[in-house]
């Protein structure tokens, strides 16, 4: 357990990673700084940090305190080329992340789930096994729940999402599984080009070894090459071809073979719909299977899963058109699996804040597929462009009136299908809401077509 006590520690962002990382330092002695570029009205949920002793560094990023800390730490949204943490990086002050803190507490085994999509999925399916298996689980980290927040609890094993963000600010972090489940242009109008967000990933592995494992997607060479010749075991799963060790699909079963056993397992009794589901159970299943959880209760906890909110959930099925909510693909690569999961005619809702990426690849799962391109937001322009000639292209003002005309376009058998491959902070709060609100208006949407809405 690291000490801290009398030292002045600098908190960076004041959302719910840093303000967990306020009150821990509190508990440790330490004098605290919570520092955000948003005012105190902006922030009401750290009024009680106040009066516990946190000082409050809102409406900027004062040199004075990060010139004079012991320890800054960073929330994940927090970009690391600010110039105050530049300026303690000079003055030798160590610039961490929450979960680089987190780590160096906590004692129960960890696994540790990256890649551009999938990540939530595969880190709740884990966490479902191992919790059907009476390992008593922690599942959170990028997902919800900081992994700051696990510390000083009895875990068995901890099962943590970890975004690009928080790999950046790691120095021993080490899981004992590493999953790279697949990587697709991402968060480019955070790095500087696609080699920048791949440095970043790559830093879930750098601290494994011999006897750590790193899980594979063995379909993505970018993704093998990454972890290269680092000494952790590695273990691939498949989806296009037959693995004499692993875990692979062969028609609908899921085959995992590993050393002299093999175990089929139907993938018809999946509640989860989509190949790229298909790889997140393959992927969740492998370090249960290691750590030796009978496989018969490992399938019954991934069958029994019915998935994520506002990730291809069915809102509402109207008129002979099926409504999907999946406001959580907020990339083109998300996207693509998407569409791939449907059949024509779709009318596809996209747009948002603009990541940076290239929509270039979206164009191809369009053409044939989706009818109806509504466009919101403020990527509206770029991805019209992007997309010309591949669907009838509509650009909307607001997601209500997006629904309403999809209603109006969609005929019977068709889908709407809400994937902006974008951020959602151009109109809402987060993606959640975002969703939470194509729902409700679909919800709203009278049963005939004649009525008005």
């Amino acid at each position: 357990m690291a000490g801290y006590g009398g030292q002045q520690v600098v908190v960076v962002g004041a959302g719910r990673s840093g303000r967990s990382l306020a009150d821990f330092f509190l508990r440790r002695g330490a004098r605290v700084i919570l520092s955000d570029s948003r005012t105190t009205a902006q922030l009401p949920d750290c009024a009680s940090l106040a009066a516990q002793g946190v000082v409050f560094d809102f409406g900027g990023h004062s040199p004075r305190w990060f010139a004079s800390a012991d320890l800054v730490v960073v929330s994940p949204g927090v970009t690391l080329t600010l110039p105050v943490l530049e300026t303690a990086r000079q003055r030798g002050v160590p610039v961490l992340g929450e979960i680089e803190i987190a780590f160096r507490e906590l004692k129960a085994p960890l696994v540790g789930i990256t890649g551009t999509n999938g990540k939530s999925t595969t880190t709740c399916l884990m966490g479902e096994v191992f919790r059907a298996w009476g390992r008593k689980t922690f599942v959170g980290g990028n997902l919800g729940t900081p992994l700051i927040e696990a510390v000083e609890q009895h875990w068995d094993w901890l099962i943590a999402e970890i975004s690009s963000f928080q790999l950046e600010a790691v120095e021993n972090f080490r899981p004992r599984y590493g999953l790279l489940l697949n990587l697709s242009p991402d968060h480019l109008d955070r790095y500087p080009d696609m080699n920048a967000y791949l440095a970043a990933k790559q830093r879930l592995f750098v601290n494994m070894k011999e006897s750590d494992v790193a899980v594979l997607n063995g379909d993505d060479p970018q993704v093998v090459s990454l972890v290269g010749d680092g000494v952790c075991r590695k273990v691939l799963f498949s989806s296009s071809r037959p693995l004499e060790q692993g875990m692979s699909l062969e028609g609908k079963d899921l085959v995992w073979r590993w050393r002299d056993t093999e175990q089929r397992f139907n993938g018809a009794e999946l509640r989860l719909c989509g190949g790229h589901n298909r790889e997140n159970v393959m992927a969740a299943l492998i370090p249960p299977l290691l750590e030796g959880c009978p496989p018969a209760t490992a399938w019954a906890a991934v069958c029994a899963f019915g998935g994520l909110e506002h990730r291809m959930v069915r809102v509402r099925d109207l008129d002979g058109v099926a409504w999907y909510d999946d406001s959580k693909a907020t990339n083109v690569g998300s996207v693509v699996k998407s569409l791939d999961g449907l059949a024509a005619p779709v009318t596809l809702i996209a747009g948002g804040r603009d990541k940076g990426g290239d929509y270039a690849p979206l164009a191809k799962a369009v053409e044939g597929r989706v009818a109806h391109l509504i466009l919101i937001g403020e990527a509206a322009e770029r991805m019209s462009r992007a997309l010309h000639g591949r669907a009838a292209i509509h650009r909307i003002p607001t997601l209500k009136e997006a629904v309403r005309l999809a209603r109006q376009l969609t005929p019977s058998g068709g889908a709407v299908l809400l994937s902006p491959a974008c951020s959602s902070f151009d109109m809402f709060r987060s993606y959640s809401e975002r969703g939470e609100l194509f729902s409700h208006y679909v919800q709203q949407l009278p049963e005939s077509a004649e009525e008005p809405t």
